[in-house]
This record gives structure tokens, C-alpha cells and sequence, in this order.
């Protein structure tokens, strides 16, 4: 009977594991039958597109029609049709603007789906080579299985998630960059596991038969648990070897530096890690968008409120005088309720249209155009790197303006990530570094590279042997070796290079190499009794091998990593490097005084401080040790806590070698930047992982604590009793002194008491600070202290920027995040909403982009509810007019076309090119972004600015009419007077003017495409309304009524002269209120342009006084007759003319 196999896995809970025979096929002497059926797993193909042919059109009405507002008028739309007769306008009114909006909405959202499927197919199409029935084949991307044997070749990406089986190499070794997936560029070698390595020929492979088992896909990029059962021959046993993370070639890697590689596809098409890891980030909204949702819902009950007062007054008017004799009797006698019900429908559909229906689709075009402005912004470019700002959504510009907490992190965020040795403790002395020589500071003598002391050339060794970097070579293969002598190439210096995944290992190994003590790379022998893995260095000339045992990989929660080391000699030691937090208190022997003295002046000066130890294993203590390690990276559950149970009972007992001290350099521009967010308002924290004093140091060197800054410690609490009492010392005293600012400087140890029972004290606490510090933090410590301050009662804005992937949770919990792309990967610019390369275009990112953005959407939003709000306002006050008999004043057509095309253009190239002050001003001037801080463009007092003057507006419209033609009913040349139609076209002129020159008065930084949008807009409306009162149809619009109303009108200078009337009597108060609030209640903008305007002034004037003086000057030092004049060749005098051009020019 056929049954899987799963030896092994029987403690493993169903479902969590999967077995993949290598390209599907069993040993034929394996001895039981097994069922492989590689279908079960999903293809290779990658879908990152939302929609297919087949869906597109229900799945995207579904989406649009979850807005409120599209919701809204497609009840609004069915109303209108279920209402038939009764409906006081044409259903077009509300469907054929629905459709214009939800149809451009399609062709947008289509359009990026499309390109999202092209590059779908881009790559699922892409040719890759297979082995199948023992030949090898091309096939597509798309079309690998799992259990498939993959060819790679160089400079290419691996398809999907590949155990290696082997490669050109004979052991095994191969180079990949894996910069797609977390940025990181340098080469990183992953090896196939001994075994397989000799299977690098197709004649080979055919030989081949192993199962892989591993855990089910999980998105982890660093981590996988497996193993590999090989069947060699029918005489010996099954060899069962680990698979880890350096056995796995990740989907989006690329080979590099290696000819070819072979190995067996485990995780195809959605579920390899890249895949896994492409889920798209939670939605933040912003304040704007808040606000907007907010009014709409107020005019909303504004809408139902009106509806409700005109179906009253209805019925009160009936039963005071009776229906209006034009109406007529209405012949189906419905029940009362019904009735009511129908009037307030009809209400409803008359009344509608104060919700704005292109004010969704506006701010969506808005966003997305404006946000292309950051990548064209040559300013945030970084020119070394060749890298430009991008901005990963443009849900978020106008957040950019509303900034109050900016959360940073300090190594490559605040520093250049760039690590340069610097200091060093041997054996309790202190050395530096000084011109390529090691020098000790207390008697300035150079350490000889011929002579060192044991001391010395120990702690370099273990430099030199306990690390992770590779050795690149740049002129023949990856895998040759250097050859050195006295820290010195023998070949040309630039023939190889270290590879790093860590900074400051390459910086401490090319330091141990100028020092003397050079690491010559890596090799390993496969077979004789001899095989294994072996470093090799050149110790002041002469080449020594070192076997590696094991390395025990650097984990955040240890802070250290690990190398077991064979010596030449055949003793075995374990080098262990890590913080001094986590070793020293491990250490039984050295120095420990003399050396945490020096790590803390290192800090002090800002250096990044490791500590090196050593431990002397015999062969019992070693065998003891591989056969737990072995047993725990065997195990499939719960592989990490046995291994990290067994590195805890390795790592101990140690003695202490000394400590290094590197330099993190301060990037360029970010105390200007710190300095100018202070000045906007805004609160820096630096949230850190570094020790305190490190970070103190970087603090006071980037002006982020100022001089005179009083520093309150909150460290080393270790109960929460202790805690809060030392919070309310620190509260008593900022109490007690007014006069000096406070920085704070907090631990994750404190920090753990403050989040579990002090939050509202330390939230008081920082709020009273200018400046807060957080150090050795854990990552989700940093989100937790952002999420605590969106918590505070004030719900303050912030924004978080990082560059690595312990940024990642701050910057997805911030209301806005910001990625560096540096050097510790690319994971926090996919995390983030913006990413640049350099912390000082923060400044501009704040001070200007989020200033212009919200300028300009807090402007368009308040514009739509105001236009909406002068254009309906008349058709409620022309119901009290004509008997609530539901008439509509204006026609269908100028209903439908309001908010499409009449208005809407001149409000759109606001939104992307207003500038209500000048750039350099905003940089120069960072407090003008408190003007606009705490969303103080959209409060309560500009909101009832907009609302009254668009019933200010309306109000005029409908009744400046009526007074001015009250009298003088005959407008006509034909002395004929004006029809209900008429009435309703001349206002809706006088509108669409009025509106339009709103804009105008509005708009601060003019264009061309300014200009074209608001007079153009007014001329499409004359022109359009021309055209469709000169020709007659009946469909989709019945224009009968209209028929030569609008000629008629133009041909009246009266109607000129009331337009004319009409528009001064709207524009002139709102000019003048616009005046008197500039002189009285100025804001910081305004008044900044007030002082420059007056400084000027006073600069043409003392000028104009200088130059005056000059010139009676020289007029009065010359002689009475020319002939006295000195004449110097190329020197003539200035006239009082030319002076006064010169001052007006000026």
C-alpha cells in the first residue's frame, strides 16, 4: 500500500513539515513504495496583481463602491429611477457623473494592474534550465515544480527557493548577493552540504536520490530548518545531514562569482520567502483624511436636515393655501406616509449634490501626482550613491505637514554606517591607532610588527579568526587565496577584498591586516581524514590554517557570537566577541576593571565598542559539546531553543583579551536638520540600540542635547517601586526649574517597568522634555514607545526613520515612516511610506514637501465643500419661492457637468503647484511649519470660514437677481421677461464665475497651467452652454427648455452689467477680509513676507540715501573748471539719473 514517508517527523504536529524527494524520484532499493506527487504544491508562478479578466470589472465596483461617498449617489442614482415621474431632475444628474468618476477610477486602477501583470509575466515567462527524465531542458519560470533539479548560472536570479545540491566549486561554495531581497550587497557564500557537493555534472545527478524534510514555508528570510536523507548504495546506511540557512538560495538572490550551481526547488511561486514577505502593508490614514470623512458626515446631516425642513414647510404650505395650481392634482392618491415619503425622496435627489461626488477622485489624482514631485526632487538626491527619494505611497503627503514626534534610530540613520577602527584595550592597556601603526597611548610607542608582545598578537588573532567576512578575490576565482607577508600583499593590493555582512567585522579584520596579523580567507577539504573547514592568516609573515569547528552566529538576545577554533598545535579554544553588557559579567580571568574603564571612554567619545574572549576546551569538553550541537541542529521542533540552550552552556567561564573601539561617523547636514526641527516644533527622540554612553555622545555631537540642557537619567531601575520614584524625582524638578530644558536618557531595562505599569508618568515626564533618548532598546521596544505616544491624550503625529530591519516595527506602528537606504539592508524602505538616502533630506521632506502638500490638500478639500455650497444653496432658497413643488432651478446638464468639468480643473493644478511662500524661505525660516501644525488649516474657524462664504456667495446669487430685476422685469432686447430657466442660467453663470475667481484669489504661485485652468474653465463653460442652447435633442440630455435661453442672455447688456454686479458684490468682502486678517491676525507666513517686504523697503531706501550722499560727494570734490578734473582712463561719474534706476532696480 502506497503511504508517504516521514520518518523522523513523527513528533512533529501534522501539516508543519513536507517531504521533497529530489527530482521526484525514490531510491529504487529504498525498500518502501512512496506516493510523490509534486502537484500538491502550488506552481512557480508569482501574482502580484490584483485583478483578471474575469474579475476585474465585480471586483472593482465592489472596491469602489465601499467609498461613502460613490455609495452615496448610487442610492442617490437608484432613488432617482424608482422615484419615475415624481423625480424633480433627470437620473443623469447623478449617474452620469457616478460613471465618469467610478469609470476614470477604473482606467487608473486598471492601468496600474496591467503594468503589474506585464511584470508578472516578465518573470514567470523567463527561460530557466531543469532536469527532467535525466536531461536537462529549458522551460519556463512558471512551469518548475517542487523536487525540481535547477540549473543557475552567474548573474542570475535563482527562480524560486532552491537547497543547493552543489556547484562548480568542489566544495560546494557559492556567492550570492542578496540585495532584492534586504538590500545588503555584499557577496555572502552558502555551501551544500558535503555530501552533494561531488554531484555537480548532469551524468552525477542522475545518481542522485535524497528526500529533503523540512518546515512548512514561513517568511523568515534567515531562517530554515531542514534536512537531507541520501541514499548512496544499497549497502550503506541513509546519510542524514542539516540543512540551514546557509543551504537555502532564496527567490530574488542572484549568483554571483560562481559559474553554475544545481539545486532542488522546496518553496515555488506564493510560497517562497520573497513571496511570503510581499504582503501589503497595513492602510494609515491621515488627518486630512479624517477631517474630510469628518465634514462629510456633517453635510451629510446638513442634507437630511434641509430635506426634512423643505418636506415640512411642504405640507404647512398645503394646508395653508394648497397646492400650487401649476403642479396639478396628483392622480395616484397614495397613502399620506407613502406620500411623504416620496416628497422626502424627491427632497433628497433635489438637494444632493452639496456633497461634492469628484472630491474623492480629485484628492486620489492629487496624491499621486504630487507624490512623483519627491522623486523628481534633485535635491533629495544622493549623487555618491546614485540614489533619488521615493515615496512608497501617496496616501500620506499632507501627513509630511503635521509632524510633532520624529522617532529616529542612531547607527545609519544619524551616522554613516561606515565603521573605521580607532582604540583598543589589550590586557588593560589602551592603544590607538595613529598613521597605519598601533600605538600605545600612555607611552606613544608604535607596537612593532616584528617584535609584538604574545598579549598583542593573542587579541589580534582572535580578531583575525572570530568573524564571518569572505575573501573576494577581483582577479581570478572567489576562492583564491592571497598570498601575504608581514600585513602586506604580495600581489597588487586591489586583487582581493573582504566581504562582510557586518561593518564593523570588515573594519576590525582590514585594522588586525594593516597591524600585522592578515586573515587570508577560507578553504575546506572534503576528503581524508583531514576534511573540514580551515581559516588561514598570515601571523607577521607566516601563513598558519586553523580549523573551524563551529561557528555559534551573533543573536540579538545574546549580544555576542562564537568560533571553535583548532589551533596548530591541536588545542582547541572558543574566541567569543560581543558587548561588554553580555561578556564581561562571563569572564573569570583579565582584566575586567581596567578594560570596562576603557569601553566607557570609549563610548564617551562615540565609538562602537566589542569585547574578545577566550576559552580553553580540552578534547572531552569538545566532544561533549559537538554531540549536543549536533543533537540540537538535528532536531526539526524546536531547533533554535536546543541550540541556544546548548551555546548558553558553551559560553562561559571565559578570559578576558581586551576590547575594540570603531567610529561610526556623524553624517553630514543632521545637526542643521536636528536644530530645525526644533525650531518647527517638532520633538526628536533617538531610539537606539547602542550602550548609554555611546549614544549620549552621538546625542551631544549631532546638537540633539544642547549646552545647558539639564540630563535626567531614567537607567538601570530594576523594580517598578524604583522606577516611578525616580520619575517623580525627575517631575519635582522640572517643576522647580522653569528656566532650563530637560533631555532625558531612558534604558530598555527601565523601559520594560515604564511600559508595564508607568506609561501616563513617563508620558508627562517626556512631555516636559525637549530631548529623549532611548538606548539599548529592542526592536519592538522602539514600537511600543511610538505606539505610547500616539496614545497620549494630545494624539500627537509621528513619524519614525530607520535603516534597518529592527526599524521595520517603528516605522510601520508610526502615523508616517521613513526609510534610509543604507547599508544595513533594504528592509526599512520596504517597511517605510518615503525612503532617501540621507538624514538631512528630512528637513526638506518636512519643512517643504509637508508643507506645500498640506497647503494644497487642506485648501482643496474646504474649496469642494465651499463650490458645493454656493452652487446648491440657491436651489433650496428657490424652493421657498415656487410652493416647495420640488422644481429645479437650474438645468440637467449644468447639474451634471458642475463638478466635471466646469470647476474641477483649476482646484486639481492647485493641489500640485501651489507655493504660498518661497522654498528657500521655508528652509530658512523652519518655524513657519508651526503655522500649520496640529491641522490648523481644516479647524473649526477655517471650515465656518468656507461654509459662509459659500452661503455668503449663494445668497448674492440667487437674491442679487431678484433685487436688481424686481423692477425691471423686461431684460430682453424683445423687452421680453426672464423664464424660470433663464432665472436658474444666469445664476449658475454668475456661479461658475464666481467660483472660478474664488480660485484665482487663492492661488499664490501662478502658472501658465494656472491661468489655462481658471479662465479656460470659465470660456469651456460659455462655450459649451452656447452650443447646447443652440441645438435641440432629446438624449441622454432633453435640452427642449433651454432651447436660445442663453443666447438670449448674452444678447442683454443688462445681464452683463448685473453678472459684473454680481461678481464684485461676492469677491469684494471676501478680498477685504482677507486684508484685515493679514494686518490684524497674520499668520507666521504672512507675517515673515510682511518683514521681508519692510526689510527690503529699508534696504532701497538706505540705498537710495547712499547713493545720494555718494554723489554729492564726488560732485563737490570736483573742481570749478574741467581742466582741474583728474581724468582716469576707465572711470567716469555716475549721474543723479542713473543713480535713480539703479535704486529702483534694487
Amino acid at each position: 500500500m502506497k503511504k508517504r514517508l516521514n520518518k523522523g517527523l513523527e513528533a512533529i504536529p501534522p501539516g508543519e513539515s513536507r517531504t521533497i524527494y529530489v527530482a521526484n524520484r525514490q531510491a529504487p532499493w529504498a525498500g518502501t513504495e512512496v506516493y510523490i506527487a509534486p502537484e500538491e504544491y502550488p506552481d512557480n508562478t508569482i501574482t502580484s496583481s490584483k485583478y483578471t479578466a474575469w474579475n476585474f470589472i465585480p471586483k472593482n465596483l465592489f472596491e469602489q463602491f465601499r467609498r461613502i461617498a460613490n455609495f452615496y449617489f448610487l442610492c442617490v442614482g437608484i432613488i432617482q429611477l424608482s422615484l419615475g415621474d415624481d423625480t424633480p431632475v433627470s437620473p443623469v444628474t447623478s449617474i452620469m457623473p457616478l460613471v465618469f468618476v467610478v469609470f476614470v477610477t477604473a482606467i487608473k486602477q486598471g492601468y496600474e494592474d496591467w503594468l503589474r501583470h506585464k511584470a508578472d509575466n516578465e518573470v514567470n515567462k523567463s527561460p530557466v534550465h531543469v532536469i527532467r527524465q535525466d536531461e536537462l531542458v529549458e522551460i519556463m519560470s512558471q512551469d518548475i515544480r517542487v523536487g525540481d533539479i535547477v540549473k543557475v548560472h552567474s548573474d542570475e536570479s535563482f527562480p524560486c527557493d532552491l537547497v543547493m545540491l552543489s556547484s562548480d566549486d568542489p566544495e560546494g561554495n557559492c556567492h550570492i548577493t542578496t540585495a532584492s531581497l534586504d538590500g545588503e550587497t555584499n557577496l555572502k557564500i552558502h555551501s551544500s552540504v558535503p555530501d552533494t557537493a561531488h554531484y555537480n555534472t548532469i551524468p552525477e545527478l542522475k545518481g542522485l536520490y535524497a528526500s529533503i524534510e523540512c518546515q512548512e514555508p514561513e517568511p523568515d528570510l534567515y531562517r530554515f530548518v531542514g534536512r537531507i536523507n541520501i541514499w548512496k548504495s544499497p549497502n550503506e546506511p541513509v546519510a542524514v545531514k542539516t540543512l540551514g540557512p546557509e543551504n537555502i538560495l532564496l527567490r530574488g538572490a542572484r549568483l554571483k562569482n560562481t559559474p553554475y550551481i544545481y539545486g532542488v526547488a522546496v518553496h515555488t511561486g506564493q510560497e517562497t520567502k520573497m513571496a511570503l514577505n510581499s504582503h501589503t502593508k497595513l492602510g494609515k490614514r491621515s488627518v486630512i483624511e479624517k477631517s474630510m470623512n469628518t465634514y462629510l458626515l456633517f453635510y451629510l446631516f446638513v442634507l437630511v436636515a434641509e430635506t426634512s425642513l423643505c418636506t415640512g414647510l411642504k405640507y404647512w404650505y398645503i394646508s395653508r393655501v394648497g397646492e400650487p395650481w401649476y403642479v396639478g392634482e396628483d392622480p395616484s392618491k397614495r397613502p399620506i406616509f407613502l406620500e411623504g415619503l416620496v416628497d422626502f425622496l424627491a427632497f433628497l435627489v433635489l438637494f444632493n449634490y452639496v456633497i461634492p461626488i469628484s472630491l474623492y477622485v480629485t484628492v486620489e489624482f492629487q496624491k499621486f501626482l504630487g507624490s512623483i514631485f519627491i522623486s523628481w526632487d534633485i535635491e533629495m538626491y544622493d549623487e555618491k550613491n546614485n540614489l533619488k527619494a521615493q515615496a512608497n505611497t501617496s496616501d500620506l503627503n499632507e501627513e509630511l505637514g503635521q509632524i510633532e514626534y520624529v522617532f529616529t534610530d542612531k547607527t545609519g540613520t544619524l551616522t554613516e554606517n561606515e565603521m573605521c577602527f580607532r582604540q583598543c584595550s589589550i590586557g588593560g592597556a589602551q592603544f590607538e591607532e595613529y598613521h597605519g601603526n598601533l600605538v600605545q597611548m600612555s607611552s606613544r610607542v608604535p607596537v612593532s610588527t616584528a617584535n609584538m608582545e604574545a598579549a598583542v598578537e593573542e587579541f589580534l588573532v582572535a580578531i583575525a579568526l572570530c568573524h564571518t567576512v569572505h575573501v573576494h578575490s577581483n582577479n581570478s576565482s572567489a576562492n583564491s587565496t592571497p598570498v601575504k607577508a608581514n600585513g602586506m600583499s604580495m600581489d597588487s593590493a586591489a586583487s582581493f577584498e573582504y566581504q562582510a555582512s557586518s561593518p564593523d567585522e570588515k573594519a576590525l579584520v582590514e585594522a588586525a591586516d594593516r597591524f600585522g596579523i592578515t586573515f587570508l580567507g577560507q578553504t575546506r577539504i572534503t576528503e581524508g581524514k583531514s576534511a573540514g573547514d580551515f581559516l588561514k592568516i598570515s601571523v607577521r609573515g607566516e601563513e598558519k590554517e586553523y580549523e573551524l569547528l563551529h561557528i555559534l552566529e551573533f543573536d540579538p538576545t545574546r549580544k555576542r557570537m562564537s568560533a571553535i577554533i583548532k589551533l596548530p598545535n591541536g588545542n582547541i579554544r572558543l574566541y567569543t566577541k560581543g558587548a561588554e553588557s553580555a561578556l564581561l559579567p562571563l569572564c573569570l580571568t583579565g582584566e575586567r576593571d581596567k578594560t570596562l574603564y576603557h569601553v566607557n571612554q570609549f563610548a564617551e567619545i562615540g565609538l562602537r565598542t566589542l569585547v574578545y574572549c577566550i576559552k580553553e576546551l580540552n578534547e572531552e569538553q569538545y566532544a561533549d559539546i559537538k554531540s549536543k550541537m549536533t543533537e540540537a541542529r538535528n532536531a526539526l521542533q524546536d531547533r533554535e531553543e536546543k541550540v541556544n540552550a546548548v551555546i548558553t552552556y558553551i559560553e562561559k567561564d571565559f578570559h578576558l583579551l581586551g576590547a575594540t573601539g570603531v567610529e561610526d561617523k556623524l553624517q553630514d547636514g543632521v545637526s542643521d536638520t536636528i536644530q530645525a526641527l526644533r525650531l518647527a516644533g517638532v520633538k526628536v527622540w533617538v531610539l537606539t540600540g547602542d550602550k548609554q554612553e555611546t549614544a549620549v555622545n552621538i546625542s551631544h555631537s549631532c546638537t540633539h542635547f544642547q549646552r545647558g540642557m539639564n540630563e535626567l537619567y531614567l537607567v538601570q531601575q530594576r523594580t517598578m517601586e524604583q522606577c516611578a520614584e525616580t520619575i517623580l524625582q525627575h517631575l519635582k524638578r522640572i517643576q522647580e526649574d522653569h528656566v532650563t530644558t530637560h533631555a532625558l536618557v531612558v534604558d530598555g531595562m527601565s523601559l520594560a517597568h515604564i511600559l508595564t505599569d508607568h506609561r501616563d508618568l513617563f508620558m508627562e515626564l517626556c512631555q516636559n522634555c525637549t530631548a529623549v533618548l532611548c538606548c539599548r532598546m529592542s526592536p519592538l521596544q522602539k514600537a511600543e514607545v511610538v505606539k505610547l505616544m500616539k496614545a497620549s491624550p494630545e494624539h500627537p503625529v509621528t513619524l519614525a526613520i530607520g535603516d534597518g530591519a529592527n526599524d521595520c516595527s517603528m516605522i510601520q506602528e508610526a502615523h508616517v515612516g521613513v526609510g534610509i537606504m543604507g547599508k544595513e539592508g533594504r528592509q526599512a524602505v520596504r517597511a517605510s511610506d518615503f525612503a532617501f538616502a540621507r538624514f538631512q533630506f528630512l528637513k526638506k521632506l518636512l519643512l517643504v514637501h509637508g508643507h506645500y502638500y498640506y497647503i494644497r490638500l487642506a485648501t482643496l478639500v474646504q474649496y469642494f465643500f465651499y463650490k458645493n455650497v454656493a452652487f446648491i444653496s440657491p436651489q433650496l432658497l428657490f424652493q421657498f419661492y415656487n410652493g416647495y413643488s420640488q422644481t429645479t432651478l437650474y438645468d440637467t446638464a449644468f447639474l451634471t457637468f458642475y463638478n466635471i468639468f466646469f470647476t474641477s480643473l483649476p482646484i486639481l493644478l492647485y493641489g500640485l503647484f501651489e507655493q504660498n511662500i518661497k522654498k528657500v524661505d521655508l528652509m530658512k525660516n523652519p518655524e513657519l511649519y508651526k503655522d500649520i501644525a496640529k491641522n490648523r488649516r481644516l479647524d473649526i474657524f477655517h471650515f465656518l470660514y468656507w461654509t459662509i462664504l459659500g452661503i455668503w456667495h449663494a445668497l448674492v446669487n440667487y437674491y442679487g437677481p431678484m433685487y436688481l430685476f424686481w423692477d425691471a422685469p423686461s431684460l430682453m432686447p424683445d423687452q421680453t421677461m426672464f423664464g424660470n430657466f433663464g432665472l436658474g442660467t444666469f445664476i449658475f453663470t454668475a456661479v461658475v464665475i464666481v467660483v472660478n475667481l474664488k480660485m484665482a484669489v487663492e492661488t499664490n504661485y501662478w502658472t501658465w497651467l494656472n491661468h489655462f485652468a481658471i479662465w479656460g474653465s470659465i470660456i469651456v463653460y460659455f462655450l459649451f452652454t452656447l452650443v447646447y442652447s443652440a441645438i435641440m435633442f432629446g438624449w441622454p440630455i432633453d435640452n427642449k427648455p433651454m432651447y436660445w435661453v442663453f443666447l438670449q442672455l448674452l444678447s442683454s447688456p443688462t445681464v452683463w452689467l448685473a453678472l459684473l454686479v454680481l461678481v464684485t458684490a461676492c469677491m469684494v468682502p471676501d478680498i477685504f477680509i482677507k486684508v484685515i486678517f493679514k494686518h490684524i491676525r497674520p499668520s507666521r507666513v504672512q507675517h515673515k513676507q510682511m518683514k521681508m517686504k519692510n526689510k527690503l523697503q529699508q534696504l532701497k531706501t538706505s540705498i537710495s540715501t547712499v547713493s545720494e550722499q555718494m554723489l554729492l560727494s564726488v560732485q563737490s570734490s570736483r573742481a570749478p573748471s574741467r581742466a582741474t578734473t583728474p581724468n582716469i582712463e576707465g572711470v567716469r561719474y555716475v549721474t543723479r539719473s542713473e543713480t535713480a534706476e539703479l535704486v529702483t532696480t534694487l
